[in-house]
């Protein structure tokens, strides 16, 4: 390896869930603020999620993944990992927010989005899958572990008037198209994702 060169560092799999509500036809996305101290991505709005956890290919549901949305995760993995990252985002919601999609959580109400890596050459990196959930499959109080300051729902506009990190930006403008889909065409439309290279990040 050349002299100064950093070593590729493996994107480790990680999942993030937008919970999704309209109000006056606008849709608004939970997300929170990743505090200054995170290593990766600090100071950034972004959506409930995190890696996944060996404990998560295992984890108890109280239903399995729609066929469309586990064919989507499985493009890019085995039929265990395409669980675990869905089991992950529901935990991940649940410490992150105290919304929950049951106990065990159901799976079944989970659409595919995107998926985002992070480039190589970074001392972090994650291979980001994003799904969407609606409000209304959710329960609980908003609260959660204080991972995420100013948790609530952004309206699109606001959101999207904010200094966001890229991939998130990117993830909004897609979510946008999905929402603009007829409900029987979003998820076998993006069954087919679009590879895209966007400043490093490849994203689909």
């Amino acid at each position: 390896m050349p002299a100064g060169r950093r070593p590729t560092v493996r994107a480790k799999h990680a999942a993030s869930l937008i919970v999704l509500r309209f109000v006056n036809d606008e849709p608004h996305m939970l997300m929170g603020m990743r505090g200054a101290k995170h290593r990766f991505m600090p100071n950034r709005l972004v959506f409930p999620g995190g890696r996944v956890d060996r404990a998560d290919l295992t984890a108890p549901v109280g239903s399995p993944l729609s066929e469309a949305t586990e064919r989507a995760l499985r493009k890019n993995t085995n039929p265990a990992l395409a669980r675990g990252l869905a089991a992950a985002a529901a935990r991940e919601l649940h410490e992150e927010t105290g919304l929950s999609l049951g106990h065990p959580p159901r799976l079944d109400t989970l659409h595919y989005l995107a998926r985002a890596v992070t480039p190589p050459g970074l001392p972090i990196r994650f291979n980001a899958r994003f799904l969407v959930v609606e409000e209304r499959h959710t329960g609980g109080e908003l609260g959660g572990d204080g991972e995420l300051d100013g948790l609530r729902f952004y309206g699109m506009n606001e959101a999207r008037a904010l200094a966001l990190a890229l991939p998130t930006r990117r993830v909004l403008e897609r979510l946008l198209v999905w929402i603009a889909m007829p409900p029987q065409e979003r998820d076998t439309v993006l069954n087919t994702p679009v590879l895209l290279r966007d400043r490093g990040w490849t994203m689909e």
